[in-house]
This record gives C-alpha cells, sequence and structure tokens, in this order.
C-alpha cells in the first residue's frame, strides 16, 4: 500500500510568503497545499506531474461515461459489476503487497 502523502494548509497570504517552500513540496515531495482564502478553500497547489495525470484521469472518466450512456441498462449493471469486482481484486492485492 502506498504511503498517504502529507497534505499541507495554508491562507494565501502565508503562502506567498513562502511560495518558493510550498512549490517545492507539490513539485519534489508531491505534497499538495491546500490554499485557503477568509476560512475556504479557494485553490489547490500541487505538482506539474499530478496536474496532468489529473487531466488524463478526467479525460478517460468522460470517455467512459460517454461509452456507458450507449448502453442498455442490463449492459451497464453487468459492467458496473465486472468494474466493481476488478476494484475489489485490486484492493487485495494492494493489501496483500503490504503485509510482505
Amino acid at each position: 500500500m502506498t504511503t498517504p502523502r502529507t497534505e499541507h494548509r495554508a491562507k494565501i497570504a502565508e503562502a506567498r510568503n513562502v511560495l518558493g517552500e510550498v512549490i517545492a513540496r507539490a513539485r519534489f515531495a508531491g505534497e499538495p497545499t491546500i490554499l485557503m482564502n477568509r476560512g475556504k478553500e479557494a485553490a489547490v497547489l500541487v505538482s506539474y506531474a499530478f496536474y496532468e495525470q489529473a487531466k488524463r484521469d478526467r479525460q478517460a472518466a468522460e470517455a467512459i461515461a460517454r461509452a456507458l450512456g450507449d448502453l442498455t441498462d442490463e449492459q451497464r449493471g453487468a459492467v458496473a459489476k465486472s468494474l466493481y469486482d476488478r476494484l475489489l481484486e485490486l484492493i487485495h492485492e494492494e493489501g496483500a503487497g503490504a503485509e510482505s
């Protein structure tokens, strides 16, 4: 199992004062910083690699949604069950790998 990465929170004004550090954490340690404005989440600073992967993931999810839209309810149910079963297998494999 992968180790969870640290997630930071900072007010925008505070992050501005240590912007180089915030960028380095995102870029080299893969640690995102949630930028807060008036106590609410405003944005997240992440590495460029994470951003690019998120764009690819979104495109894949949109393509899957379009493809599922062309299926009957019965076909969608079969696909959902297949995906659920595969996810359970992956979770099990990941958990077994962590125990080694």
